[in-house]
Order: structure tokens, then sequence, then C-alpha cells
């Protein structure tokens, strides 16, 4: 299956090939649609200056997804009245697009066959039904969203007062203390950042797309966030009696990163770790200069060898490895546990109901970076890597791998 994005959007373009990377078939993109070969399926990027077909007939609608936002829907309704549009409202994100896509699939299988078309008929009234309840539903979550957003941006103000106050306390400005009192403090203003940390995140992961904030990227010492990671999650490791250890070699190059955001993501995977290491466990951070292949879809099964002597080109950038030795994630949970809002089924779920790892792929995306999962007998492995360079890529038509190739490695 040929899909084409009509674009000029690379955040739009990298978000559908991420997606669509489970898909067999094709994705291009170009600021017009293609004629040969013709594609089985266009997304159109309503909220670009690129010229919209002129008209549809029902038919042809049922080969377009519409990507638009909300203050332009109305325009698009009034120019495609049919109510079997497909239309996703931005900013769209991977679960509504992959059932979309999945949606124009699977129709496109089954296009040949005389025994649906006869059904055809009949179904298409409910089709009409079931896309205007998904609009409906795709603002209905909007309105959520930006409700949360509210509500958690008025949920930070408290919290940092509190912060304030503990401060004054523990710099003893109010009067002495004892060094009970201190302990009890000092473990009151651990929890306090901790849920000020998940409120900023989840602010973030409301309307971080919405605003479209870029990250303060300045020269960083990564060793210094690391270090300052595992001083924040010290006491939740000494509580389980957990051995940190660490290994940091020196970056050949410079980094560009938002120390605020990178130490985010280091205390959320150190804190996912800490979480479900059993007691008197063991947590391993490594650092080091990487070769990063970022075509290749990454493996998600722990290899045993030395990555780093075993790859002959050149660093490109810098990875992170948080190693524990708490219960492997299940192989077809690997890519789910970076999933907003989701959970697999079990005591030892790793997703955290969606949140934390969900905000460290968020941030890893600003920074057009990468995190993912290992897994094996001995335990996790949660992996980032940081490019050395920020570097644009040109949008131009670009056609990804089948899926077949990419399972490969190639």
């Amino acid at each position: 299956m040929h899909i084409q994005l009509v674009s000029t959007d690379k955040t739009l373009y990298k978000l559908c090939r991420e997606t669509l990377a489970a898909f067999p078939g094709t994705l291009s993109v170009s600021a017009i649609p293609e004629k040969e070969p013709k594609p089985d399926l266009l997304m159109w990027d309503c909220d670009s200056e690129i010229p919209l077909p002129m008209e549809l007939d029902f038919e042809q609608e049922r080969k377009n997804i519409f990507l638009v936002s909300r203050k332009k829907m109305a325009v698009l309704l009034d120019r495609y009245p049919i109510a079997a549009m497909q239309i996703l409202l931005k900013p769209a994100n991977k679960t509504t697009l992959r059932s979309f896509v999945e949606h124009s699939l699977a129709r496109h299988e089954v296009n040949g066959s005389s025994e649906v078309k006869s059904l055809r008929a009949d179904r298409d009234e409910i089709l009409q039904c079931l896309l205007h309840a998904n609009l409906k539903l795709q603002e209905y979550d909007q309105d959520r969203t930006n409700f949360l957003a509210r509500a958690v941006h008025d949920f930070r103000a408290p919290l940092t007062a509190i912060d304030g106050y503990c401060g004054l306390i523990l710099g003893e400005q109010l009067g002495p203390i004892s060094e009970e009192q201190q302990e009890v403090l000092e473990r009151m203003l651990h929890s306090i950042k901790r849920l000020s940390r998940m409120a900023t995140a989840m602010f973030q992961l409301s309307v971080g797309r919405q605003l479209d904030r870029q990250p303060n990227l300045q020269t960083g010492d990564i060793e210094a966030c690391i270090n300052q990671a595992l001083h924040e999650i010290g006491p939740f490791s000494e509580s389980k009696q957990i051995e940190l250890t660490s290994q940091i070699n020196a970056s050949p190059q410079s980094l560009y990163f938002d120390r605020e955001q990178i130490e985010q993501v280091l205390i959320n995977l150190l804190d996912n770790a800490c979480k479900f290491t059993p007691k008197y466990g063991t947590i391993d951070v490594r650092g080091y200069p990487y070769f990063w292949e970022r075509r290749a879809k990454l493996k998600t099964t722990l290899t045993n060898g030395e990555r780093r002597t075993s790859r002959l080109q050149a660093p490109n950038a810098f990875r992170v490895d948080i190693c524990d030795s708490g219960p492997g994630v299940p192989f077809e949970n690997l890519e789910k546990i970076f999933e907003e809002y989701t959970s697999y089924s079990g005591g030892q779920d790793r997703s955290g109901g969606g949140l934390g790892l969900a905000i460290c792929r968020f941030i890893l995306n600003l920074h057009h970076g990468q995190v993912w999962a290992e897994s094996g007998q001995g335990g996790s492995t949660f992996s980032f890597v940081l490019p050395f360079m920020q570097q644009e890529v040109p949008l131009t038509v670009i056609t990804d791998p089948p899926r077949q190739m990419l399972q490969a490695g190639v």
C-alpha cells in the first residue's frame, strides 16, 4: 500500500513515519500529490499552504484523510460537505492516526471482493455515522486535554509555595530544627519536587504539541546531568538499599540540549528503574559515544557483546543506558510502554499509566533523539541517544523502506 502525505510540515512527516513504520508498504511526502504511481491513500495537511482538490466524490473521499486544526475545520466541511469524510484533528497523535490508517488498509485489502461490494450500500450509512461520531470524540478529547492543562497549571502554584516554605524551615530561617525534623523535611521536600515534576510533565504532555515549544538548546555537560539525577533519586534507592553505579565516558563533541528537560528524562527513567528493582538490587548507568543509525528501526531485544567496539562508523551521538535487575518487560509491550495514557495488565506494568515514559519520548523527540527499551533475563535496559549536532533534514519526496527491511535492520 502506497501512502502519501501532502504537506510541508517536517514534524507531521516525522509523526507519520514513526506511526506507519509498522505497516507494510511505503510512505512518501511532497508539496503536491503524485500522479504516477497513484497513491492508495492521501493524507492532506489542511493547515499548510497546499491547494486542496477542487472536489471529491464519495469513493474518492474514502481514499483521503484530512488533517486539520479545529479553527479551519468549518471551512473544510463547507468545501466537502459529505459526512463520510475522514477528518483527523491536529495536533494528531500516533494512536488516532494508526486507527485511521488501519481502517484504510483493511478497506484497501478487500477492495476487489465482490461480496464486500454488495454490502457497501448498507455499510456506507453506518460508516458516515461512525466517522461523524469519531470527529466529535476528537473534539471532546481536545477539550478534555485543554481542561487538564489548565487544572495542572493551577496545581503547580501551591506546590511552588510549599517548596519555598520547606526551604525556609530547612535553612533554619524560622528557628532551629532537630536532626529528626531535618530528615523529615528533606523527605517532604523530595516528595514535593517529585509532585512538581509530575505536574510539569502532565502540562507538557497535554499542551506541548499545541504550543510547539522548542527546547532551550545550549552546550551542556551530560555527566553533570546524570550525577544530578542520581542525587535526586538517592533517597528512593537508599530506602530499598539498591546499589547505584555509573560509568560515563567523555563525549568527543559538544552536546546541545535543554539541561532541565534532559534531567527530567534521566529522573523519570531512574525513578522507573527504582520502582521495579527489588530490594538489594542494582541499577547501572552507562554513558558513551555511539553511532546512531537514524533511519534504521532500533532492535528491542537485549543483545550480548559490546556494541561500542562492534561499530565501525564514527560516533554521531551520545548514548545513555540505565540497566536494572528488575523484571523484564514483555516483548510485545516494549513499544507500548512509551504510549500516552496506556498501560498493560499485570503487577509489573512499567508504563506507569503512560506519563513518565511518554514525557521522556516527547522530550527526546524535541531534541531529535530517541528513547527505547530492551529486555532480557537479567533485567531491563532503558536507553536514549542525543545527537551531537541538530541537523535539519530537507523535506523532499522520501520513500520509506518496506516493513520487512526495517525489521531486518537495513
